[in-house]
């Protein structure tokens, strides 16, 4: 099975350029937002672009396209405000990663500040049942992947069994599947350092979530100390973290399935491609 690693990349001169920006850097996934991941408004699909992308992806052989939500987007907030905005930016999120032929949409659970932990399950799983009613995913291999938080106070999702209780309250109604962030596991307090504690943490993620729903991993090192719940990226190998947690996660054939994107920093010219190899120079037996 040939491994997937890519990164982020820029959407600059029409998204479907990232399909050859990636292969330029020597990836054969990537992550994009379909719109600005700050703004509530977002603008449509050019068709031509979105046929291109598929074209180029199909003839690079270039994915899974993974495609980021906005940050602006709270599913559990309790505002009725924000969440009908939310509902409704997240839709078309939705929209747009089908029309990009796009395998997964992650998505940051959100803040329940204000509510109980279960009533901000509830309202996500609500909100997020409603922003997919009625569109036509069935038989596109689509999922929506909720993503671990860094375990912030009232974020949702900052751990294991948070996003095991979301996905569980979700899978009658959507496709869904997870999206495990290495920095977010790491200041949220797994051990992903040490070989027993790597050992634990899949354990516990195998024993919550479930080994084959996690369908990527984002592949960061982190400015901040375990536990700290400070959610800040760093380049592979050059945090708190060190190379050796991504050593072992890309040679673990229990997530062989999984594609491994990096959200690391882009300080100077050169940082995605630089990632992209540390990444790849990680693997021990790298298929062409």
């Amino acid at each position: 099975m040939v491994k997937r690693i890519g990164v982020h990349l820029g959407t600059a001169g029409g998204a479907s350029n990232a399909v050859e920006r990636a292969r330029e850097i020597g990836a054969n996934t990537f992550q994009i937002f379909s719109s600005s991941p700050r703004m509530w408004r977002a603008p449509k699909v050019d068709p031509k672009q979105a046929e291109r992308m598929r074209v180029l992806r199909a003839a690079l052989d270039v994915g899974p396209l993974v495609i980021h939500t906005s940050y602006l987007v709270n599913v559990c907030s309790q505002s009725d405000e924000i969440r009908k905005k939310s509902i409704d930016a997240f839709r078309g999120e939705i929209e747009r990663a089908l029309m990009w032929g796009a395998e997964y949409l992650v998505l940051h659970p959100g803040s329940w500040k204000g509510l109980t932990r279960d009533e901000g399950l509830k309202l996500a799983a609500d909100s997020i049942t409603r922003a997919i009613d009625g569109l036509p995913w069935q038989g596109t291999g689509f999922h929506i992947l909720i993503e671990n938080t860094a375990g912030a106070e009232f974020s949702l999702g900052g751990s294991f069994e948070q996003v095991a209780e979301l996905v569980e309250r979700l899978k009658s109604a959507a496709p869904v599947g997870v999206c495990l962030d290495t920095c977010h596991s790491h200041v949220a307090g797994y051990d992903l350092i040490t070989g027993e504690g790597y050992a634990e943490t899949v354990t516990q993620i195998a024993n919550t979530v479930g080994l084959d729903a996690v369908l990527v991993w984002h592949c960061n090192d982190a400015k901040a100390e375990r536990g700290s719940k400070l959610d800040r990226h760093e380049h592979i190998g050059q945090g708190t973290m060190g190379v050796e947690p991504f050593r072992r996660l890309l040679n673990d054939e229990r997530f062989a399935h999984a594609a491994f994107i990096a959200e690391t920093p882009v300080d100077e010219p050169g940082d995605e491609e630089r990632n992209v190899r540390v990444l790849k120079s990680l693997v021990a037996v790298l298929a062409k």
